[in-house]
């Protein structure tokens, strides 16, 4: 299993409605970044995404589950860009706020913290376990 870290400005789309959409999920798309276009590629059903509220918050809130794999993105009409389909599974205990990840020297080389703008990112397992810690997990 890999895991990814999803942003997601909480006014246009949010982790409560992330989890209102249920066992079905939601195609995560509006991605027009070729670096976060290639993660939403590899990304595998059943692989684990930390769901990050950018700009709003700056806390990472919850996990979702990859339930479906890279497709079309069906808003981008140059057919260049994939989407893929994303369940909530859990809400941390704790957000983990960005300002949580940058103090601490653990998580230095987090793609979080040196690709900030990245809205796709990969994230290591030792870097996910420790997180999950971090929220209460």
């Amino acid at each position: 299993m890999n895991y990814w870290l999803v942003k997601s400005e909480p006014s246009v789309w949010s982790w409560d409605q992330q989890v209102a959409k249920g066992a079905k999920g939601e195609a995560w798309t509006g991605v027009r970044n070729f670096t976060a276009r290639q993660n939403l590629v590899n990304m595998k059903k059943g692989d684990k995404a930390f769901f990050y509220h950018s700009n709003e918050g700056k806390e990472i809130v919850g996990i979702a589950e990859i339930v479906k794999e890279a497709y079309p993105d069906p808003t981008d009409k140059t057919g260049k860009f994939v989407c893929v389909d994303i369940k909530a599974d859990k809400p941390l205990k704790t957000p983990v706020t960005m300002a949580a990840i940058k103090a601490d020297k653990k998580l230095a080389d987090m793609a979080l913290v040196k690709y900030s703008r990245l809205s796709v990112q990969p994230v290591t397992p030792e870097e996910w376990k420790y997180v999950c810690k971090m929220g209460g997990l």
